[in-house]
């Protein structure tokens, strides 16, 4: 009999990515707690934290596809989709090139709160199927994470990044950045 611990979903990087996943979801599900500057500096740090953890996530391969579900229903995602909204406005959209179609130089409108609602959503659902007490459920929680790094969150994770990047260090002639947290 194997031990269970030397599977790949319970490695180091699986449990590092649950414990940042963690962290963020904590925090987006009482953002209406905290001021704008303190979620953009939050967001600024966690950021990197999670797109290294979501890189370093294991190949998997899954057994039994039918141990996946989702957790988060839409009124969840909208509720954290209107607070951060709400905290984010009036500097919630922003405008990036999509890299991943080289033909088109068209801009795309994006929302800092729809981002983060995504990306809210992929990461809780990761951590609501890893705490399922199978090796079934947890294989499908890190592949569907890896898959959705890979395909969906981790593209705007990177986008949103870098938008409150620039609201955090634009300069601007009188250096005073206050507007951003009115």
């Amino acid at each position: 009999m194997k031990n269970q611990y030397k599977e790949p979903v319970y490695s180091k990087n699986v449990l590092e990515m649950l414990t940042v996943a963690n962290e963020f979801c904590l925090f987006i599900e009482k953002v209406e707690n905290y001021s704008k500057e303190d979620i953009y500096n939050y967001i600024q740090k966690i950021c990197p934290l999670l797109y290294l953890k979501g890189v370093l996530l294991p190949e998997i391969k899954v057994i039994n596809p039918s141990a996946n579900e989702r957790f988060v229903i839409e009124e969840q995602w909208e509720i954290i989709f209107n607070e951060l909204r709400n905290k984010f406005n009036p500097n919630d959209e922003y405008w990036y090139y999509n890299n991943s179609d080289i033909s088109n130089n068209d801009l795309i409108k994006a929302s800092l709160a729809e981002n983060f609602a995504d990306i809210y959503q992929d990461l809780k659902d990761f951590i609501m199927l890893y705490q399922r007490n199978t090796v079934d459920a947890k294989e499908n929680a890190v592949f569907e994470c890896k898959k959705l790094f890979e395909t969906h969150w981790g593209y705007r994770l990177v986008n949103a990044h870098k938008t409150i990047h620039h609201f955090l260090f634009k300069k601007n002639n009188s250096d005073d950045y206050s507007y951003l947290f009115e």
